[in-house]
């Protein structure tokens, strides 16, 4: 009998293992999915931010955004993805402005359109992202190296009419951020 019962407690903890691996490998491909789906949006550009956190079947979407349509549409993305089963839409809507859509494209100009940043400038998704409400600058995304990340703050804080700047900028390969 003892036998019988310490094969059963043996499968049970296989059982279980199994059970978690398959776990994990279900939310790695919700963590894929969901990523891709949101640099897929049309609308999503530069002076938006999508970020999100996965916990189970669950996703939570955060960020801010400057046309509700792209929150409606990221909600919508992350909801056809299979194993989501509810989507906790965070994303912020930033408030209309035209003093904002002004320093928004007078940052992009500042750090875009300068020699060594050309580089982020071409990819599909460039990854220094401008977030601007009522005239404070965020910078978020990820940058090659420290010297990048400083260089977008000096010329992000010489940008006319901006209150302040929040560098959030993370540095490829490091786990260190600036805040968030």
């Amino acid at each position: 009998m003892k036998l019988n019962r310490g094969f059963v407690l043996a499968l049970a903890a296989m059982l279980l293992l199994s059970v978690s691996v398959v776990a994990q490998r279900g939310q790695d491909y919700v963590t894929r999915e969901v990523r891709h789906e949101l640099v897929m949006l049309p609308y999503y550009n530069v002076f938006d931010n999508l970020a999100y956190k996965v916990d189970g079947n669950t996703v939570t979407l955060y960020g801010q955004v400057v046309h509700g349509e792209l929150k409606s549409e990221a909600e919508a993305v992350v909801k056809r993805i299979e194993g989501v089963e509810r989507v906790d839409n965070q994303i912020e809507i930033l408030p209309p402005s035209s003093m904002d859509d002004r320093i928004r494209i007078a940052e992009y100009r500042a750090i875009y359109g300068q020699d060594g940043f050309l580089k982020y400038a071409f990819q599909s998704v460039p990854p220094i992202h401008i977030i601007v409400k009522n005239g404070r600058v965020t910078l978020t995304g990820v940058v090659d190296s420290q010297a990048d990340k400083d260089l977008a703050n000096i010329r992000a804080n010489g940008v006319s009419g901006v209150f302040q700047v929040t560098n959030d900028l993370r540095v490829e390969g490091s786990n260190t951020r600036a805040k968030k």
